[in-house]
């Protein structure tokens, strides 16, 4: 049985999702603020956590940041706000996935059950293996060659994507459907600012470029030569 945090200052919407959440089988703890949701999460080991963006003193934000430094536990993120730039700030400070109120409990409980069976699948898988990567899905560490590389869990999930499809062209969409279960739109550059990011840190020491992009189309996991 999942164990699931929620850490919600509305108490009406707290309670609501206790109820259903418990109806579906799973076990359930609130917080009602962020300071209280990060000593629940240190104390104890929940198998995901739901997480309000807009929370008395320790806002939503820092709580995402300070849980993914510690743990790679799947965050859905809950906010009214609903602007492209909103999301992409969630996601970058570590939630996996986000939801704007209002929203249905249906399709919270898909998003959860989604996330669960993502780490859950996790846990069994292998050390993957490209040109100099070398990624060990249990415990989400990255080397190249000699060198450890700490990424995000939206960088290791997009680095991820690539190594269980090398050589093979990954389009926006389909980047935007694995990775982040969302269409952001024209709008968005989170892709780009996310390889971005990784090459940084695959070629901080000068090494070869591995990702590459394929003008108007998406991106490829490939060595050149």
């Amino acid at each position: 049985m999942a164990r699931i945090l929620i850490i919600e200052d509305e108490t009406e919407i707290a309670s609501y999702l206790r109820r259903g959440l418990h109806l579906e089988g799973y076990q359930v703890d609130v917080a009602y603020d962020g300071l209280r949701g990060l000593e629940m999460a240190a104390a104890s080991n929940y198998d995901l956590v739901v997480l309000d963006l807009m929370l008395p003193g320790v806002d939503g934000l820092e709580v995402a940041r300070r849980l993914r430094a510690e743990s790679s536990v799947p965050i859905i993120m809950l906010t009214a706000r609903d602007a492209v730039r909103d999301r992409v700030a969630g996601l970058e400070a570590g939630a996996d996935d986000y939801l704007v109120k209002p929203f249905a409990f249906e399709e919270l409980l898909a998003r959860i059950r989604a996330q669960l069976r993502r780490q859950q699948a996790s846990q069994h898988q292998e050390v993957l293996r490209f040109a100099n990567l070398t990624l060990d899905t249990r415990s989400r560490e990255l080397r190249v060659g000699e060198r450890r590389v700490e990424l995000t869990a939206k960088e290791y999930d997009l680095l991820e994507l690539f190594m269980r499809h090398p050589n093979q062209v990954l389009t926006r969409d389909i980047i935007y459907d694995r990775v982040w279960n969302y269409d952001f739109g024209g709008e968005s550059n989170i892709i780009e600012v996310y390889v971005r990011y990784l090459r940084q840190k695959l070629e901080a020491n000068g090494e070869p470029r591995l990702i590459h992009t394929v003008r108007s189309v998406g991106y490829i996991l490939r060595e050149d030569g």
